[in-house]
This record gives C-alpha cells, structure tokens and sequence, in this order.
C-alpha cells in the first residue's frame, strides 16, 4: 500500500464527529513534517468544501465523494488511501459495504463502533480474507472502547513488571466522568434494539461477554449489573453503560493476543459514586437509568456539545488488578475533553495515524491488539489522555 496516493481518509468528514477528526489533523499535524497525505470523503462535495473552509485546513486539501449506498464509490476511495476512518453510523446500517471493501483492497480501517451483534457478524464474514489480504478492521476506536482496552493492557504490563505474571482478575472503575455520550451512540443502540427484534440469534452474542470471541468461552464474568459497595475503595458501585461493548473488546484483545492475560482472566466494569447513603442512592438511581439511558429525547446523529462544553469535559478510569496472593495494583486513565466528542475524535485519528506503522498481521480486532503500546504513546502525545499507575 505504500504506493497509495492518501495516507488516512476521513470518511464521513461532513458529519459533526467526522469534523472533529478532521480538525485534529488540522491542528495537530497542519503541514509539519510528521504529517500525513490526508483527504476528507463524504456524500457531497459542497459540504465538504463548506468544512474544508471552516476547519482551516488548507485550501489543497483533497476531497473524495463517496456514499455508503454506491459500493463502487466506496472501492474507488480505498484504493486511493493506506487507511480509511469511518465515522459513517450506525455502522449496521451503512457499514457493510465498507468493510467489504476495505477486505478485498487491503485497507486498513477504524471506526468508533459499539454493535457488538453487528461486529461479530463482520468477525464471522472477514476475520479470515482480511488475515489473508492485510487489512486490519479496527473496530472500537473511540471512547468505547480505548480507554478501557488499552487501561487494561498497560495494567497487566505493570503486573508482569512488578509481580512476573498478570493479574487474573482487573475491575475497571469509572472514577468521574464529564461530558455527554455522542448521537451516533443513541442512533446506534436503537438500531441494536431493532435488530435483535428481526434477528434473536443476536441475543447471546450481546448477553456474553465473550460475543466477539468465537470458540472460546471463558470463565464465570461479574456481569457489573447490580449496585454493591467496594470495601478497598470506601464507595459504591454502579452498573456502567459502556461497560457491555468495552468487556467484550477487552476479551478480543487477550484473544487475539494468544491469552496474555490468562484464559482465566475476569474482568468487568462498573462506575463509582460515594459513600454512604447518598452513593447507594446514586447508584440505584444510575442501575434505574440503564432501562432507558438517553431519556425522552436522545441525541441526534450529527449533534453536539459547543466547543466550550466539549473542552471543559474529562474522565477518570481507574483499574485494579487482583493478584492470587492478594496484592493489588491500581492503575489510571485520565482523559482531557469530554468522552463522547472531543476526546473521541482525537483517539479515532491517532488510532489512524498508528495503524501507518503497525506491523501486526490483518484481520478483525481491536485498539489493544493491532496497536498496543504505540498507540498508548501516541494518545499521551497528541491527545492529551494519560495512562500511569498509581501505586
């Protein structure tokens, strides 16, 4: 692929969360030396051309007309680019083509799902071309699930640092978090309720989390679904909405990567409140909230927070790992901008701008397993998330 005219498309760069990868290129990179041969794609190019000038970038910066409804469209524009960045959802919807085509070309792609049923139907259909033909489909590259797949690796390096082996069991704790899940989020949970109804053999693919790892069934999982108050950390615990899509990427991970961390391992994730009464009632208020997460009037795919709101939000994930002989490590994720927009868009296109130089073999997989460490360091250097542990 080295011969491509365009290092990374931004695929959908009309969009509000597309623009936002488009504008991290632009602030990030502009024309310095690390730079990538870049371009914006999407349905119409008076829009893009509306966005081009609104973002800054510069005036030569190529667009490509694509649409998730003319497949040939979709050919001609990986065969021009090493990396495809799609944020073009719900991707059960407007996705297939895609992937497809990204398999047949060896083009590499990330997007910012969180469909378990639709990926693990992907997983079934090209796990094994796109070993074959190169292309690595990296699903999973925002908010759900970096944070937590890549918290999780960094925790068992330090184990295996500090203990020789990785810790079997790892909670991952939503310590505070500032900001508002994206409508591509909502569009995608409800087209994920829609399919389940047309198709039930969804069902334990979405209820296990070992969904997106075929064959392999691992031990018992605390499912994180019933509030509990944690002695070791003096505060109650909550069921956490992301924490069904970002398991089973933490599982794909440890998969992929030939079990690294134990075919035992167990894991979950849950999000803290307080102590005392007052944490109890959070927390059951927060188990209450699952049943209908995004209220009355869920957000719109192509909405979104100021940049104001989107710069004053944060979060804070904390990992424990338990060791059979009862140490404990605790290690952190912190992240600048709010999960859902900022922060989410600044992963997607460090995820692209790692998947350049990865060397790890095609197929379906995950963040953690295409790109590990390399793209830990990336987000420390250009997306303002810090990954330490705090022992």
């Amino acid at each position: 692929m080295a011969d491509r005219e365009f290092d990374i498309v931004v695929y959908g760069a009309t969009g509000y969360t597309g623009r936002l990868v488009a504008e991290h290129f632009v602030r990030e990179y502009g024309g310095g030396p690390d730079a990538p041969k870049w371009a914006m794609a999407g349905r119409s190019l008076a829009k893009l051309q509306d966005v081009r000038a609104a973002i800054g970038a510069p005036a030569d910066t190529p667009l490509i007309v694509a649409d998730a409804d003319d497949p040939a469209s979709l050919e001609a524009m990986c065969r021009r680019t090493r990396v495809v960045l799609t944020t073009v959802g719900p991707y059960q919807l407007y996705g297939d083509a895609l992937i497809a085509v990204c398999v047949r070309t060896g083009t590499d792609y990330a997007d910012l799902c969180g469909e378990p049923g639709w990926m693990r139907e992907q997983i079934d259909l090209h796990h094994e071309a796109a070993k074959a033909n190169g292309a690595r489909i990296c699903f999973s590259s925002g908010f759900d699930s970096i944070p937590f797949d890549l918290g999780v690796l960094m925790l068992q390096k330090e184990a295996v640092k500090r203990f020789g082996k990785p810790a079997p069991r790892v909670r991952g704790r939503v310590r505070a978090m500032k900001g508002t899940f994206s409508g591509g989020t909502a569009a995608s949970l409800s087209a994920t309720v829609k399919a389940v109804a047309k198709n039930p053999r969804l069902v334990p693919i979405l209820q296990s989390p070992f969904g997106l790892t075929p064959g392999f069934e691992g031990p018992d999982q605390p499912m994180g679904l019933v509030p509990h108050y944690e002695d070791d950390l003096g505060k109650w615990a909550a069921p956490f909405i992301m924490a069904t899509i970002n398991t089973k990427n933490v599982h794909r991970t440890n998969f992929l990567a030939g079990f690294p961390y134990g075919e035992d391992f167990r894991y979950d994730e849950m999000m803290l409140t307080s102590p005392g009464e007052a944490g109890q009632a959070a927390a059951n208020a927060a188990a209450e909230m699952l049943k209908n997460p995004f209220g009355a009037k869920p957000p719109k795919p192509g909405e979104g927070p100021s940049r104001e709101e989107r710069e004053n939000g944060s979060y804070d994930v904390l990992f424990i790992g338990e060791m059979p002989g009862g140490e404990r490590l605790h290690f952190g994720v912190k992240g600048r901008y709010d999960p859902g927009y900022g922060s989410t868009s600044r992963m997607l296109a460090e995820t692209g701008m790692a998947l350049l130089d990865s060397e790890v073999p095609g197929g379906v997989g995950t963040p953690g397993y295409f790109l590990g460490e390399a793209l830990v360091k990336r987000l420390e250097e250009h997306a303002e998330i810090a990954f330490a542990p705090e022992d």
